[in-house]
């Protein structure tokens, strides 16, 4: 488990294919591993990866099939930038959110301007995660926990601050970039304990009818 603060940018610093999949070598920049060991899962711009093995500087880990087929490192190349954190310990502070590192799906940037000395991005989001996204939830952005500031179908914005910019990939963003998106984990939670017994026959989703069994509504 992770919690959304990044630690440092790193990069990919080599690509092997394996027989479909991948291993990547991954520079971390100035994240400290002293204390990481074989097998410790890192946040690689919000995918959960576990390392395989381990320098100084660096470790790699192997990239599942799956893994490819719905994030943003089924493009990486050498030299991409990536947002790392390390998981979750005892005394970490919670300063974000409880994020998984499994990511949902891709969504793109739409919009990018100055908000005083913040930039207000907006993102559009696949339609089945629309859903998942609320104002002022939280939503994990290549690794990144932010606060949703408006939503509107499957567009929503969030302010990025100066520091935020400065130390994530984000600050190199621009319209059409494409991010790992990682929705609420409490939300799709929510939506699996509310449907019950029919969660094994429906995955029809959060709707009116099922709200008002549920009791939301008098």
């Amino acid at each position: 488990m992770f919690t959304g603060i990044i630690l440092a940018i790193g990069k990919i610093s080599a690509i092997e294919h394996r027989a479909g999949d991948c291993r990547l070598k991954i520079d971390t920049g100035k994240l400290s591993l002293t204390d990481v060991a074989l097998g410790d899962s890192i946040a690689v711009n919000g995918v959960c990866l576990t390392a395989v093995e381990l320098g100084s500087h660096y470790f790699c880990a192997d990239v599942s099939n799956e893994t490819l087929s719905r994030t943003l490192l089924n493009i990486a190349t050498i030299g991409t930038p990536v947002n790392l954190e390390l998981a979750l310990t005892p005394s970490t502070r919670m300063g974000g959110h409880i994020v998984s590192g499994h990511v949902d799906g891709i969504g793109k940037v739409i919009e990018k301007k100055a908000d005083g000395r913040s930039f207000r991005f907006k993102f559009k989001a696949p339609d089945n995660l629309a859903k998942y996204i609320a104002e002022k939830g939280s939503i994990c952005i290549n690794g990144i926990s932010l606060t949703v500031n408006e939503v509107n179908g499957a567009v929503f914005s969030v302010n990025i601050v100066p520091h935020t910019l400065n130390e994530t990939t984000l600050g190199d963003a621009k319209v059409g970039t494409h991010v790992n998106l990682e929705v609420d984990l409490l939300a799709r939670y929510m939506e699996r304990l509310m449907q019950g017994e029919a969660a094994a026959k429906d995955n029809g989703g959060i709707t009116e009818e099922l709200l008002q069994k549920s009791g939301f509504f008098g």
